[in-house]
């Protein structure tokens, strides 16, 4: 199973992205979701996700 990680300073778009779509049926597993690039970097770093799915511009993204 692929490991997935989804990284927006919208809570919304991140819940909708978590939500919205079966994961499972991709075998895909939701292991983090980040609001910040701080967050970020510490779930990619303790998760290793195979896929990201982050956006552009983020608060802490420069300290990243």
């Amino acid at each position: 199973m692929y490991k997935l990680m989804i990284a927006d300073d919208e809570p919304i778009v991140v819940e909708g992205l978590r939500d919205g779509i079966d994961w499972k049926q991709y075998n895909i597993e939701v292991v983090g979701c980040a609001y910040n690039g701080i967050q970020a970097e510490e779930v990619c770093r303790k998760e290793l996700p195979d896929i990201i799915i982050t956006d552009i511009k983020m608060p802490g993204a420069e300290r990243v």
